[in-house]
């Protein structure tokens, strides 16, 4: 295990968060503490307790908690990535209960437990000779954290819609492998970094685990408490851009975001180019307009060299490269990602069958209702159109064996469900009828005429 904890400043509680690690019950020549000091004046200095294998990274590039994090996990040698922060006290059971998991299998993200409290005058010593948190601290009046509410309503996470949501607190393990894979922290998120890191997590396909074992303490209330308003405002924009599934955060009409809803990955190869274009309108005039159109083709093949312009072998499929390559909702690549990662889903099918306008938003909802890992809508002609979740995508991808049907593992992890197209191509409505009215007949006529008669004489003065 390597525990990375992120400083900047706070000597005298980082000192608490050492002696907390220094008496932990998980064998303390396979743990190594990597105090990450984030330009902290003065440096940071480490104090007499602490455990063995501990030393100090400076940030020699970049600032904030991201970016120590990610130094950090860089200088690591563990297996395992803990994640603490550095006003925490953990209990003696809190890093052998995370790691514990991850000798069960390599795809795990463990999660702990914390409750914040006042800090109360206790020396680093006392931390290290206490058995139990209630030792130190009045656990009665802590604040609980949301986290534990959250993993029990949810049967510990196992009935959980979106289980990253929780992962969003300062102490989680896992996998250096898998921190690296999914590309660490983002430095540029200054406020939600965790949560935007777990959802990455979650569409690499991990597991979250949580363990009401590791229990700890966070010294001082949140920032949530001081001013809670301007703290979810400012977490917002991080949030929007980059977890497509905070549906609520997406509600401005006509925006674009960094990290698209849906990606719709179309097979352009031996196809005309008026053909493409209409699947490529279609696409991007749907009812849902959160979604980025990814083009497959022979595209590498294309050269600037001197050619006929008329007569060129790749007339067509130059005429789409010149057609599409200025529209920032189109990409044109060579070969599909293994998975459309941090895109929440993508959808693919035959390049001749446009979507209707109400296509992937029904598809979405059918799939959201029991978080089916694909949905494959068979077409009348025998083909195939399917909606594929990037975390079942992910989670398959982690499980395969080379050379696996990845729908034979998402059938058992997430679901794989067949429907017929009517729901998702409905048949185009029919025009009301017309009803011609019966022409006037002769008494009618007369009827109307002596009616008109009678209002004359009535209208005339005496």
């Amino acid at each position: 295990m390597s525990v990375v904890i992120p400083a900047h400043g706070g000597q005298d509680k980082l000192d608490l968060t050492l002696a907390a690690l220094a008496a932990q019950t998980y064998p303390g020549h396979l743990m190594e503490v990597l105090v990450v000091d984030d330009g902290s004046a003065p440096p940071i200095q480490l104090p007499e307790i602490r455990p063995v294998n501990t030393r100090v990274v400076r940030v020699r590039d970049g600032w904030g908690i991201s970016n120590a994090v990610n130094t950090g996990a860089k200088a690591a040698d563990g297996e395992i990535i803990q994640r603490l922060d550095a006003d925490m006290v953990a209990c003696r059971e809190h890093i052998e209960a995370l790691a514990r998991w991850h000798h069960v299998t390599d795809y795990l993200v463990t999660i702990g437990m914390k409750k914040f409290v006042e800090v109360p005058p206790v020396s680093p010593r006392q931390v290290f000779q206490a058995a139990h948190l209630g030792e130190l601290f009045d656990l009665d009046e802590a604040v609980a954290s949301s986290t534990e509410a959250t993993i029990a309503k949810t049967d510990g996470l196992r009935k959980s819609r979106n289980p990253y949501h929780v992962c969003t607190g300062p102490t989680f393990a896992l996998p250096r492998e898998v921190f690296h894979a999914v590309g660490g922290l983002d430095p540029t998120v200054a406020r939600g970094e965790d949560t935007e890191f777990s959802y990455r997590l979650a569409m690499h396909g991990v597991v979250f685990v949580p363990d009401m074992n590791a229990q700890a303490v966070h010294l001082g209330l949140p920032a949530q408490h001081r001013d809670r308003e301007r703290a979810v405002r400012a977490v917002e924009p991080y949030l929007a851009h980059r977890i497509p599934l905070r549906r609520d955060l997406r509600k401005d009409r006509g925006r674009r975001w960094l990290v698209p809803y849906v990606e719709i990955v179309l097979d352009v190869t031996d196809t005309s180019e008026s053909v493409v274009r209409q699947a490529v309108a279609a696409a991007l005039d749907g009812k849902l307009q959160d979604v980025v159109v990814t083009l497959v083709g022979p595209w590498s093949r294309l050269n600037d060299s001197r050619r006929s312009v008329l007569s060129d072998p790749c007339f067509e499929l130059r005429l789409m490269r010149d057609l599409f390559a200025h529209d920032e909702r189109i990409r044109l690549i060579d070969e599909a990602a293994p998975t459309p990662a941090p895109t929440p889903f993508r959808y693919r099918g035959p390049v001749d069958v446009p979507l209707h306008r109400a296509t992937l938003e029904r598809m979405i909802e059918s799939v959201q209702k029991d978080l089916t890992g694909v949905l494959i809508v068979d077409l009348p002609d025998g083909r195939t159109a399917r909606l594929e979740r990037t975390s079942a995508l992910g989670r398959a991808t982690l499980l395969a064996d080379p050379g696996a049907d990845l729908d034979d593992i998402i059938a058992t992890t997430h679901g794989v469900r067949h429907e017929p197209p009517d729901r998702y191509w409905p048949a185009p409505k029919q025009p009301d009828p017309v009803t011609i009215p019966a022409p006037v007949t002769a008494s009618v006529e007369s009827a109307e005429k002596t009616l008109l008669r009678r209002l004359k004489s009535a209208l005339r003065p005496n």
